[in-house]
């Protein structure tokens, strides 16, 4: 399934990559794209919708 957020304080590179990675801990197979610009992220992924935003928030970021 393909999921579509908002991380409101995606901010550089290194917050793509702190997020990929928090993404990627639940499920390891997922395809992320996130543009710090616009605070999109784009998951395309086999994981629960729920569990994809407790990775990101428990990394320290808020979906919108």
């Amino acid at each position: 399934m393909t999921l579509s957020l908002t991380v409101a304080n995606l901010a550089c590179s290194a917050c793509v990559g702190t997020v990929t990675q928090a993404i990627q801990s639940v499920d390891a197979m997922a395809q992320v794209t996130a543009d710090p610009k616009t605070k999109a992220v784009t998951i395309d992924t086999d994981a629960p919708e729920s569990s994809i935003k407790a990775a990101i928030t428990g990394a320290g970021y808020t979906v919108a």
